[in-house]
């Protein structure tokens, strides 16, 4: 009993005295030192094993570890994966005052390591390990404390560590994969677009959870895999080989999402050899697939298929899932006929995410349910128990042998060619040609008819305006027309000696003001900075006001330049901002009313964006500038910070534009700016129609004062109901609207989806996948 109690002590004595020794072996890295990726490649071991430096990455280059003393280099270890490639006329510095950095030729350097003390040298040593050096030679920093996907011996996986994969075997960003070493003893893999529910999300454990406290992953020179806890229990996962000669290890979380212990004698120049692995099959790792559809294996690879009424997003990236084939409508056509039918599919398994259970004798009844329920899209059918499932599922996999039955809801043609009804009988080919001449004849006519009477409309209403318009102190409005200008005495008329002033912004005050010939009541903005900041102001204001009309916009009636005075003549709004209704406690929008604004300042944006003649970049998304007409639809307003674009551009350089709490990252990291910018701050203020409250509020609790912190940990925590308090809510349309604003604010503007998708997602059409925190790609882990 004592030796096997001694056993672990003396194991973990070994380990650490190996990994002394290899750690003595090492080359003096000084200050100062440098090297790029077109000379000077990298740093190596003493023994030529490992090297620390660039390796290629695409078309550029990546700083890391590899293993540089084998016939196919292999990437162990890599510094701000997520990074673009540098060019190769970059460089990496030990810098005099004991910074590791990398300084591209163009744009800020990019810290490498962050040492808890100025570094005095660095080493690559032997072990694989790369280490940072203070004066007195204790380490300050080393690559083993921060695994990327592989582990390396000697290296430890501590409580609440990981290894990410990477997105492709040349491509070494994030991958979509994760293996944690738990705090409560268990190492779990998981999706890395997971909330880590180890019942729902995980595809292998240890299962050591409460074994004891501060359970790690260790890796021993021998090749010796196990778990260690602080009782000195062991629980060995993997064994090394007895080779001959030199033999090296490493364990890694492969591209497939199997976490896999490899091996390689160098004497005998072999390939690397699979030792052992958490999971046998390719499908296990949940999300291989993504959405709506299911892994298939195909000898020893796999493939995804799509589930019934589904094609794959992108069939170059399986993980992108599936999405419909055809247009989601309503439940029974106009005449009442179904616009669905139910398909088949057998021997397949998902994530069972059933809204409702029923009870059914036979596999037919169960389709028949899920076909009259508008909420179903699919269902599982197992022991007269009927499962209605609703969409995105997830997790799919072929399971042959299953005993479930799976129904899918698919779309069905109403109409077949020419334009006959499917169930009605079809006219001869004769009468029906000659029923479309007759029809096209007397359509053909009637559009000479129209043209001609509009035109002589036309001309008639155009004589009578610039008639109107002529004439001294006639003050007329048409909405028919382009912006009319109109003189400063005009304006002072309209607005009663700009008598009552109804809203001020940065750039100046709005008044209410009536046309008096239509009494057609307006808002008139008179800027009152009238240097060259005003003067940018009124004119990229009327260059982009005077090319956009839509019903989510405010329209633009006219304008007055005249001198130092600069006016614009709006249409009125006679409820105010989104902010007006939104932060007050009396006459606060619906839930339903806070869906429709959303989706119109998403159709606003959207129109801004792709369907201008000239993209724009509002910049200055807020609620103040959202205004409500008389029936509460919202339009978006003051385009005086709008970036216009030439047709060729889509992003642009410029100084920071917008309010503090809706100004996306990249306008503090002196970043592109694209029109992803505008989709951060739409999803701000998302949240804010949500939860109706400010997306900073300190009169709140610690936990609660920043907006998109407190709903991310809601969301994280599935306690979406305290987002709107004690108000009545469709879930599923929360959980949509919730998920849609936190894609929108990912502080990686490549993770934010386009204004088109985000106006599908809100408005069902495609699915969501979970969101990653907004702050960090690693803080849902």
């Amino acid at each position: 009993m004592a030796n096997t109690l001694y056993l672990p002590l003396l194991l973990l004595l070994l380990s650490a005295f190996s990994t002394a020794t290899a750690q003595q072996r090492h080359s003096n890295i000084s200050l100062g030192s440098s090297i790029t990726p077109g000379s000077n490649l990298s740093w190596p071991s003493p023994s030529g094993l490992y090297a620390f430096g660039f390796h290629q990455q695409g078309n550029g280059y990546a700083v890391g570890i590899f293993l540089a003393g084998v016939a196919e280099k292999t990437i162990v270890w890599t510094a701000n994966r997520d990074d673009p490639p540098v060019s190769k006329n970059a460089t990496l510095l030990l810098t005099t005052d004991g910074r590791l950095v990398l300084q591209p030729m163009q744009g800020q350097e990019t810290s490498i390591a962050n040492p808890v003390e100025p570094a005095t040298s660095a080493s690559m040593l032997d072990s694989g390990n790369f280490v940072l050096y203070s004066s007195d030679q204790r380490i300050v920093w080393q690559s083993f404390e921060h695994p990327t996907e592989t582990l390396l011996p000697g290296q430890r996986l501590t409580p609440g560590q990981q290894l990410f994969s990477s997105i492709s075997q040349t491509n070494h960003s994030t991958g979509i994969f994760r293996l944690k070493m738990q705090v409560d003893g268990n190492l779990v893999s998981y999706p890395v677009k997971s909330i880590g529910d180890i019942s729902r999300d995980a595809y292998w454990a240890t299962d050591t959870g409460g074994d004891g406290d501060n359970v790690t992953l260790n890796f021993d020179d021998d090749g010796r895999l196990y778990l260690l806890n602080s009782n000195f229990s062991l629980k060995t996962l993997a064994e090394g080989e007895n080779f001959q000669g030199r033999t090296i290890y490493l364990a890694k979380l492969d591209v497939d999402g199997i976490f896999r212990l490899y091996s390689q004698n160098l004497d005998e120049n072999r390939n690397w050899f699979i030792l052992w692995s958490n999971t046998k099959s390719k499908c296990d790792p949940k999300g291989v697939c993504g959405v709506n559809a299911y892994c298939l294996p195909v000898d020893l690879e796999v493939k995804c298929v799509c589930f019934p009424g589904f094609d794959l997003v992108d069939p170059n990236n399986w993980s992108f899932g599936c999405e419909r084939n055809y247009k989601a409508g309503s439940c029974k056509s106009d005449d009442g006929r179904l616009s669905y039918t139910m398909k088949p599919l057998d021997d397949t398994t998902w994530l069972d995410s059933s809204y409702s259970v029923l009870d059914k004798s036979t596999k037919e009844e169960c389709a028949e349910a899920c076909q009259g329920d508008c909420n179903c899209d699919a269902v599982i059918f197992e022991d007269r128990v009927c499962k209605l499932q609703s969409l995105p599922l997830s997790y799919g996999k072929s399971s042959p042998g299953s005993s479930t039955f799976a129904f899918f809801k698919v779309g069905v043609p109403q109409y077949i060619t020419n334009g006959v009804p499917a169930d009605q009988p079809k006219e001869s080919n004769k009468k029906l040609t000659v029923k479309i001449l007759i029809i096209g004849v007397s359509l053909v006519a009637f559009a000479f008819l129209v043209l001609a009477v509009s035109g002589a409309l036309i001309y008639k209403s155009n004589a009578w305006t610039y008639k109107r318009v002529s004439e001294k102190g006639n003050i007329e409005l048409s909405e028919d027309l382009a912006p009319r200008a109109f003189t400063y005495g005009e304006l002072e008329e309209v607005t009663n000696s700009f008598k009552e002033e109804i809203g001020r912004g940065s750039f100046g005050a709005v008044y209410k003001g009536t046309i008096q010939n239509n009494q057609k009541v307006v808002a008139v903005k008179r800027l009152e900075k009238v240097l060259a900041e005003g003067e940018r102001e009124f004119q990229s204001e009327m260059k982009v006001i005077g090319r956009t009309h839509h019903r989510n916009l405010v329209r633009l009636y006219g304008y007055c330049l005249e001198g130092t005075k600069r006016l614009l003549v709006y249409e009125y709004m006679s409820n105010g901002s989104l902010a007006d209704i939104l932060f007050t406690s009396q006459n606060q929008p619906s839930w339903d009313e806070r869906i429709g604004i959303s989706l119109g300042i998403a159709r606003g944006i959207l129109y801004l964006h792709e369907e201008c003649e000239t993209q724009i970049i509002h910049c200055d998304i807020k609620p103040q500038n959202i205004l409500m007409d008389e029936w509460r639809c919202a339009k978006i307003s003051d385009f005086g910070l709008a970036k216009l674009l030439k047709p060729d551009q889509t992003r642009t350089f410029t100084g920071i534009r917008g309010t503090r709490g809706y100004v996306a990252p990249e306008w503090y990291r002196n970043l592109p700016v694209t029109v992803k910018a505008d989709i951060y701050s739409f999803g701000i203020v998302m949240l804010e129609i949500i939860c109706r409250r400010r997306t900073v509020d300190w009169s709140l609790p610690e936990d609660d004062v920043i907006l998109e912190e407190w709903v991310y940990q809601c969301y994280e925590n599935r306690q979406l109901s305290k987002l709107v308090g004690d108000e009545q809510v469709d879930n599923r349309k929360l959980d949509r609207m919730v998920k849609v604003a936190l894609w929108c604010i990912q502080d990686e503007p490549s993770l934010r989806p386009s204004m088109k998708k985000v106006l599908l997602m809100l408005e069902g059409t495609v699915d969501i996948p979970v969101p990653p925190s907004p702050t960090s790609f690693f803080s849902t882990i």
